[in-house]
């Protein structure tokens, strides 16, 4: 029994003693493997084919009833203005309401004078940017007292979020090339890759000498281009 177990101390031992010598190394273990790393880039370019407008409609009378009615009475006719262009009505909404009181005072600080404010911010969303310009007129010409802002997007980007990873994954792939011939190195297999979208199209400046302008007979608006990026991160096995 004794030397069963003799038997079996010893083959532990030399198991270990054969791990130590050979420091460890498990199959697949890459710690020693030199690797290109690289980062590419592409981006594809959009002409806006939608605008998001903010529509603002400020009323202030001596009752809060009267300030209400007023700024419902421009509220409706700028909604009626916008559907006059073929605006539909899931592109107009309500974003923000609100309802406050304003006091004057005497330079004594006695109060003069109450009154009620009425704030109503329209979101509407434009399909026809020909008619943008056109559009803008008419909202204001039917009450709307405040533009908040107008951004631009494209409504159907998936064909440029994959075009735009296929130019950065290119893009990536040259760059290893050409650093792998600069080096004198051979490139064995890709070990790894990540890929990233922006997702969200960024307006390109109108002097970069991209952007176009669009167009129209009462208020110019410049449209532009936006830009659709994305960054891909290569890793090589070097040979």
């Amino acid at each position: 029994m004794k030397n069963k177990w003799y038997v079996v101390l010893v083959s532990l031992v030399l198991v270990s003693t054969l791990a130590a010598c050979s420091g460890g190394v498990v199959p697949g273990k890459t710690d020693n493997l030199r690797t290109l790393y690289v980062t590419g880039k592409g981006e594809v370019y959009l002409v806006p084919d939608i605008a998001y407008i903010y529509i603002g409609v400020r009323s202030q009378a001596d009752t809060v009833s009267d300030a209400l009615t007023a700024n419902n009475a421009q509220a409706q006719s700028i909604a009626g203005a916008l559907k006059g262009f073929g605006v539909e009505d899931k592109d107009i909404q309500t974003t923000a309401f609100n309802v406050y009181p304003v006091q004057d005072y005497s330079p004594e600080g006695q109060v003069t004078r109450t009154y009620y404010v009425v704030e109503n911010t329209i979101f509407t969303k434009v399909r026809n940017l020909q008619k943008l310009g056109e559009i803008l007129d008419s909202v204001v010409r039917a009450g709307a007292n405040n533009i908040n802002g107008i951004s631009f997007d494209v409504e159907n980007r998936m064909d440029a979020e994959t075009q735009a990873r296929k130019l950065a994954v290119e893009d990536a792939r040259r760059k290893a090339q050409e650093l792998a011939e600069a080096s004198g190195v051979a490139l064995a297999e890709l070990q790894s890759i990540n890929v990233y979208s922006s997702g969200t199209p960024t307006q390109v400046s109108m002097y970069e000498g991209k952007g176009g302008t669009m167009a129209a007979s009462t208020v110019p608006i410049a449209a532009g281009q936006m830009v659709v990026t994305a960054e891909a991160n290569l890793t090589y096995i070097i040979k």
